[in-house]
């Protein structure tokens, strides 16, 4: 007598985030703009799967995908920041619409960490106060 002895593996992935800070004590009287700050994404998905990492344009924004808008605000006043997929802060990271691009790559099994460049662009005329937003991020694969 044999039998059989099955498994199915199915693909997966995981994702998670640390906040991305650009200071506590942010001077807008300070030259030396823009500000950069950076984070990271901890991405594990199961070996060989494929995957995208897209991020939304904000709470703050007005859409999901207006990602020209990303804005931090506390109240009713705003700041305007931008996040990005390189160092040179040149490639806008969103979800692969609207001249914006996601990171794709493949896991390994094992975590990966990406690099969130954040850039705040211009601190003028900006109100005093604590600013925040919230950024989705979405996993797919």
């Amino acid at each position: 007598t044999t039998f059989q002895v099955t498994a199915t593996v199915i693909t997966s992935c995981n994702v998670s985030g640390a906040a991305l800070n650009f200071g506590n004590t942010v001077d807008p009287l300070n030259t030396s703009v823009p500000l950069d700050a950076t984070s990271t994404l901890t991405v594990t998905c199961s070996n060989t799967t494929p995957y995208a990492v897209a991020l939304n344009a904000g709470l703050n924004a007005g859409g999901a995908s207006n990602f020209t808008a990303r804005t931090m605000k506390s109240g009713a006043n705003t700041l305007g920041y931008q996040l990005y997929l390189d160092s040179g802060r040149t490639t806008v990271w969103g979800d692969g619409t609207a001249s914006s691009s996601s990171k794709s790559g493949t896991g390994s099994g094992s975590a990966q960490t990406l690099t969130v460049y954040g850039r705040v662009p211009m601190l003028a005329n900006v109100v005093p106060g604590s600013y925040t937003d919230t950024v989705t991020v979405t996993i797919t694969y």
